[in-house]
Order: C-alpha cells, then structure tokens, then sequence
C-alpha cells in the first residue's frame, strides 16, 4: 500500500511538472503577436496570460474527461503506465522547446499516453475511434480552419480601414489585440489545463482512489491551474521569438484577426470536448494572418519545420513513453531509473539552452532568416508596400541607368 501511495505522489508531482513545461511551452500561443507588434511589454504580457490561464481552468471538465476515460481503456492501466507517459511528454515539450519549436503539448501528452498504453497492455487498450475523432482529425482540421478564418478576418480589416492610415487605427488595435490575447489566454487554460487535469483523475482511478467516469475533484483542479500558470509566467521567450517573427511580419491589425480567430476555434472545441492542439490553431492563425495583408508573406522554411515537428510530435513521444514503460514493468528499480533518465535528459536540455539564452529583454529582436524560393515568388506577385516599392524602383533605376562617362583628354600634337 505505501508503494502504491508513494508512486501515486510521483506520478501527480510530475503531471504537475508536466502541466508547468506546457504553461512556457504554449505561452507563445496567446502572446507572441501581442509582444512582437508592441501592443503590451514582454512581462506584462506573460503576467495577464498566466493570471487568465488560471482563471480559465476552472471554466470546463469537458477535456478533462475525454483524457481521463476517453482515450485509453482505464481498466488494467497501471499507475505507472501514467508516468511512463508522462516521461515521454515532457522530454518533447523541452526539446521542441530547446529548438525553439511551437509544437503540440497535447499530442506529446497522448503520444506518451498511447506508447506506454500499448507497451503495457496491447493495442486493444486503446480506444481508436476517439484517437482519430477527438485528436487526429481536429489537428489535421484546426489549423487550417484557423488559418482561413484569420486570413480572410485580415483581409477585410484592411478592406474596411482602406481609407484610413493604419497609423490612426493603430492605438484601437492594439486595444484590441491586448482584449483577444486575453481571450486565448482564457481559452488555453480551459482547454490545456484540463489535460493536466484528466491525466491526475485518471492516475487515481488506476489507484483506486475514484470510480471510473468520475470528475476531477476541486484540488486537482486548482493544483493543475496554478502549474500552467506558474509556467505561463516564465514565459517560453524561444517560442515566443518563432511565433512573434519567425513565421511572418504581423501589424496590430493582423495579431487582433490572428487572435481573435484563434481564441473562438479554441473555446468552441472545449464545448465539444475536444482536447484541441491550441498551438497549431494559434500557428495557423498566425499565417493565415501572415497572408490576409497586401505584400504579406510567410517564411514557409520555418512552416516547414514546425509541420514537420507536429508529425513527429505522437510517434516520437508514444516511443520514448513506451520505453519507460518497458523500464517501469521490471520493478521499482525500473521507475527509478526512468525518474533518473527524465532528470537527466531535462538537465542536458536545460544546460543546452543555457548556450544561446533567449529573455524578455531581447525576443523582439529581428533575426528573421532570409526569405526562400517561395516567399521570394508570394512577395513578387503580391506588391509591397507604396514606400518600399518606390524605394525599389528607385534602386532598380539607379542599377540600369548607365555609369556618366568622362570626356576624353584632347589628342596631344606631334613633337616635330
């Protein structure tokens, strides 16, 4: 019975370690337009998400219990099938975020799940059809539909201000920019703390603890909300800096369409219960609002690669999460050397980190790589700006107009 206690401590303390790594992980998500357009400063800005992050975890249940009954077969589960999985999940939050990635914390947590899940009791202790109806195909559906909405919100803020100076509009934008970061931050917390949530209900129902079906109880509920917003508060700046300027140039108009857009996607899918990837609805919305302004484009190489991490996000923690199962399964010296790897491998990713540091004091700084094939051939069709496109038809005049020649000396008479 004690070893039974005391793993169930380990497993809630590390849910809780878990549910921090996803509070800097996504902070990114509600706050990374507002500071790289200027509408709030770096602190203030991780301060407001973490208090609403908060706020928000006590708005719903319904995630929370898709993960804790609805994913994987409860019965059979061993408690330290949740630690397994929760190993594999917090090692992808912290390498993705060492690489400055904004993937899915969501699907690091089911990857996990889902590995150690099948290591210990098969394939038939998953339940497939929610896999593909509340995890698969919203995160093939989100970003797209985030996207678009923000695109074409960009495009008809900019229709109906054509005849104003965005300088004149920019103070109302701002406003609003900080009004629909809130909202996100509202909408992450309701939907990314209960994940946290889910996996603290479902590792005391394995214990015996609670009954099956039942609802997170009131600590769970706060511990988990107080965890995510400790997080948020840290602030993940790496990610931050990718969202903010690696994708696309945003103006203030853009960030309140990408925001608004994103933080109606979101609430609308923890109505439904479904356990939504809030950072690829907020990255979607970001390049859909990347390329609703006139001479807008995206830096498709960084797309690349974060489409890339979000593929590889499910796969990569199912098996890291399956093999600290396959440790778990030999007995307490195997959990304690899972607990020592997970120790280990966060120490390396921190001491990594710690070569290039990225703060508050310099995440707006633009270190954008330069543009590809085809952001190069979108900014060739789609016209910039009136200032820089004069700019460079005076550039293209001062190349082609032909150097001024020197009058030749007059030919010197013959000496006789």
């Amino acid at each position: 019975m004690e070893h039974t206690t005391l793993l169930l401590a380990i497993v809630i303390a590390t849910a809780l370690v878990f549910d921090f790594t996803n509070g800097f992980h996504d902070t990114a998500n509600a706050m990374a337009t507002t500071i790289s357009t200027g509408a709030l400063k770096p602190k203030m800005a991780v301060a407001m998400s973490a208090v609403l992050n908060l706020v928000g975890a006590f708005l719903s249940v319904e995630v929370a219990k898709t993960i804790s009954g609805g994913i994987i077969d409860e019965k059979g589960i061993r408690t330290e099938v949740i630690f397994a999985a929760l190993v594999g999940a917090i090692l992808w939050n912290l390498l993705t975020w060492l690489l400055g990635l904004p993937s899915s914390s969501s699907h690091a947590l089911f990857g996990g799940l889902i590995g150690a899940a099948v290591m210990s009791a098969g394939w038939s202790s998953v339940h497939g059809s929610t896999v593909v109806t509340k995890v698969l195909l919203p995160a093939a559906a989100a970003p797209i539909v985030a996207g678009i909405a923000a695109l074409l919100a960009t495009k008809l803020t900019y229709r109906f201000n054509r005849n104003t100076s965005e300088k004149a509009t920019a103070k109302g934008y701002r406003a609003g920019q900080i009004a629909s970061a809130g909202l996100v931050s509202l909408a992450h917390g309701t939907n990314d703390a209960q994940k946290t949530m889910g996996i603290i209900t479902l590792a005391l129902v394995t214990s015996g603890v609670l009954h099956p079906g039942s609802n997170p109880p009131l600590w769970v509920i706060v511990s988990a909300g107080m965890a995510i917003a400790m997080g948020t508060y840290i602030g993940g700046w790496r990610i931050i800096r990718t969202m903010g300027k690696g994708l696309t140039e945003l103006r203030p108009p853009q960030g309140f369409a990408a925001q608004t857009g994103a933080a109606t996607v979101i609430l609308a899918s923890s109505h439904i219960g479904f356990s939504l990837s809030t950072t690829q609805v907020c990255s979607g919305s970001v390049m859909g609002a990347g390329l609703g302004r006139k001479g807008g484009v995206v830096r498709w190489s960084t797309a690349t690669r974060m489409v890339v991490a979000w593929c590889l996000t499910l796969p990569a923690a199912g098996l890291v999460g399956a093999g600290a199962e396959f440790l778990t399964k030999q007995g307490s010296w195997g959990i304690a050397a899972v607990a020592v790897l997970l120790i280990a491998g966060s120490g390396v990713i921190w001491s990594l980190s710690r070569r290039q540091p990225v703060d508050h004091t310099h995440v707006t700084n633009d270190e954008a790589e330069p543009a590809g094939v085809i952001t190069t051939a979108i900014a060739a069709v789609s016209p910039p700006p009136t200032g820089v496109a004069v700019a460079a038809t005076d550039l293209k005049a001062t190349i082609q107009a032909p150097a001024p020649v020197a009058p030749a000396d007059p030919p010197t008479p013959a000496t006789v």
